[in-house]
């Protein structure tokens, strides 16, 4: 039994040790444990609150108080000796123990790091070698993964450490309790072990490779250098310890971790104070870490967000299985302990509206020189266009945004795209990408009172007044749906019009399906008589359908010199596809459950001629049926070129009349 101290419990805190006492039953031939719990409360009284028997066998390990032995470790002496008794062919103990618990904080130990192959050894097969049969025996100690700790106890016993940690075989991955405090408590066992051996399992040469090798490591960036470097877990295990020696294949020592820091840096792009004098006190901002781990693999994809929680400090239960969602909730609990903005400049190329979060440590690639601007700094570059007023509360609201239900709370410096902009904004950030630049500046759009992330193109923006606004930003994915048009312009074509291109050139049918990566078509209609053309774009947006039509004299942005006009509409229209969006969502608002019929009259210009646009939605189908038809209105009559929705009980008529 280990002595009961409350001694260091502050008030009103509940702390649990548990401890193991064995007795032997009578009637049993296997000893049993009484777990007992003590909890101690404010006034340091034990209460003893849980007693528990279970049944184990000399085999079973005895947890105890769970800071004391936190860590499982491998006993060197007395792994090297079962392994020089089972060499030579004797009888090796059954009962010797070749792991045992350990305090990080007290013990002085050694780590291996090491690339994972198919052979490795785990907990099961440690404990119970020496009792296996002889050919199970000899197939597990010819392992790669055997091979591996035997080395490594070698090399350890050579320095003069009695223990040794090796993530295979010390983890019992078995219970996902320990397996998820192991995760958790990583990072901090690499930085607290004396030395640290990191096996390059590829590397046959005596030195350490200071330039890339394609013929030797073939592949991009990473796989340009040996294998160690593009894995995801081995990023914490080169920036923890103190102390790294690495290891060629044939187990020699070709160098440590702060002579070879250059070197190193060209590698990973971590910055050489950090390697040699780790993250204490010196600790970038999360883009450029995230960054450090931008193109390195894990094998479960969860894995890419646990292997960081050390290095940005936070912790969280594993929850293998979700998938993206683990990077998710590595951001969330870095927001909930940080105000560090830049979780938000990261980058990704893509059409579509996404959560405020990214989604894989990917997007964070080029923030390698990512950091933080001091309050004074950030004042400077914004004070012309903030009004004075707000310039004196401008720290405290940019400091706080908590986790809400709704998104993510926050006040930010949003400038609208152009004058004309109510759905698209520039958002502001306290952090730049080079010690020489001008904040960061990411794009947001505006769908029912929350805002996402969103990339607009880059040319034509006449940007707006600098506003100070708080903000949701959402951190839920929007919905991303692929919807299917059925266009009907046979009338068109009766009337003179004909379809004369399309972008992209692809949707050259009437049967378009948008994606979240093509998401907008655009068909050019041209009239025989006067020559003058119409442009109906067709497109997707937070998985809802809208349309517009723009005519020769609508243009909102000035088409630049030698580019193709059609292209030239594809992107205007890209451009405002949130307000589009609205547009035809707003109209929408208080849907028959199940669909509607929207009408759209428009004017073409300098004629009498009206261009009527009917779509029908069912609920239950992403088909979307749509008929374009031109008529006279030889009185001129007011068009507001609104949409106008219809339940589709009222529509049915409409709807077959135009299809049947």
């Amino acid at each position: 039994m280990f002595a009961v101290s409350a001694a260091a419990v502050p008030p009103f805190i509940c702390c649990t040790h548990v401890y193991r006492t064995s007795t032997t039953d009578e009637n049993q031939s296997e000893c049993i444990t009484t777990t007992t719990r003590l909890s101690f409360q404010s006034n340091n009284h034990p209460i003893l609150s849980e007693e528990v028997w279970i049944p184990f066998t000399d085999d079973d390990p005895v947890v105890t108080d769970a800071h004391l032995r936190s860590m499982r470790l491998i006993i060197v002496e007395a792994f090297l000796a079962r392994e020089n008794l089972i060499k030579d062919g004797k009888s090796a103990e059954h009962r010797a123990k070749v792991l045992d618990f350990g305090d990080d904080e007290t013990t002085e130990y050694a780590v291996l790091s090491h690339r994972w192959m198919a052979q490795e050894v785990d907990y099961d097969e440690m404990v119970g070698l020496a009792k296996m049969a002889v050919e199970e025996r000899d197939e597990i100690r010819q392992r790669d993964g055997y091979q591996k700790i035997l080395q490594s106890c070698k090399q350890a016993k050579k320095d003069g450490y009695e223990w040794l940690w090796v993530d295979t075989c010390c983890i019992d991955k078995r219970s996902s309790a320990e397996l998820s405090e192991a995760i958790n408590s990583m990072y901090r066992w690499y930085k607290n072990a004396k030395v640290c051996y990191a096996y390059l399992h590829d590397v046959p040469s005596t030195s350490f490779p200071t330039a890339s090798d394609d013929e030797w490591y073939p592949g991009s960036r990473f796989d340009v250098w040996p294998e160690w470097f593009s894995r995801g877990w081995t990023l914490q295990e080169l920036i923890a310890p103190s102390n790294v020696q690495f290891l060629n294949k044939d187990w020699k020592n070709i160098g440590d971790k702060r002579t070879l820091a250059l070197t190193l840096h060209n590698i990973t792009g971590i910055p050489e104070h950090i390697l040699i004098h780790g993250l204490d006190g010196n600790r970038p901002c999360v883009a450029q870490i995230m960054s450090w781990a931008a193109n390195r693999k894990t094998t479960r994809v969860e894995d890419r967000a646990y292997s960081l929680m050390g290095l940005l400090d936070v912790n969280m239960p594993m929850l293998y299985g979700e998938g993206k969602k683990a990077f998710h909730r590595l951001q969330l609990e870095i927001i909930r302990a940080s105000n560090d903005q830049s979780i938000f400049a990261w980058y990704k190329d893509t059409k579509q509206p996404s959560s405020i979060l990214a989604d894989d440590p990917s997007c964070f690639e080029y923030c390698g020189r990512m950091e933080l601007m001091g309050h004074d700094e950030f004042i400077r570059y914004i004070k012309k266009e903030v009004p004075e007023e707000e310039l004196a509360s401008i720290e405290d609201r940019l400091g706080t945004f908590p986790i809400t239900n709704r998104g993510i709370q926050i006040w930010l410096l949003l400038r609208p795209i152009d004058v004309n902009s109510r759905t698209v904004f520039e958002a502001c950030l306290p952090c730049r990408r080079d010690p020489r630049d001008p904040p960061v500046t990411i794009d947001l759009a505006l769908w029912e009172y929350n805002y996402y992330r969103y990339k607009v193109p880059y040319f034509g923006r006449f940007p707006a007044e600098v506003q100070l606004r708080q903000v949701h930003l959402r951190y839920q994915d929007p919905p991303h749906l692929n919807i299917t048009f059925e266009v009907d312009d046979s009338a068109l074509a009766e009337n003179g019009f004909t379809c004369c291109d399309a972008c992209p050139k692809k949707f050259t049918g009437n049967t378009l399906m948008l994606t979240s990566t093509d998401s907008l078509c655009i068909k050019v209609y041209s009239d025989s008589l006067t020559n003058r053309r119409f442009v109906v774009g067709l497109g997707q947006f937070f998985g809802k359908d809208w349309i517009h039509v723009v005519s020769d004299e609508s243009d909102i942005i000035p088409r630049p010199p030698g580019r193709d006009d059609t292209v030239h509409k594809y992107i205007e229209m890209l451009f405002r596809t949130p307000e589009h969006g609205q547009h035809m969502n707003k109209a929408r608002s208080g849907a028959d459950p199940y669909g509607q019929v929207c009408i759209l009259h428009t004017r073409l210009p300098q004629t009498t001629r009206i261009l009527r646009i009917s779509s029908v939605m069912w609920k239950s189908s992403r088909m979307r049926g749509v008929k374009l038809d031109v008529f006279h209105d030889p009185g001129f009559s007011d068009i507001l070129g609104e949409w106008t929705a219809f339940d589709v009980d009222v529509g049915v008529f409409i709807c077959t009349s135009y299809w049947h």
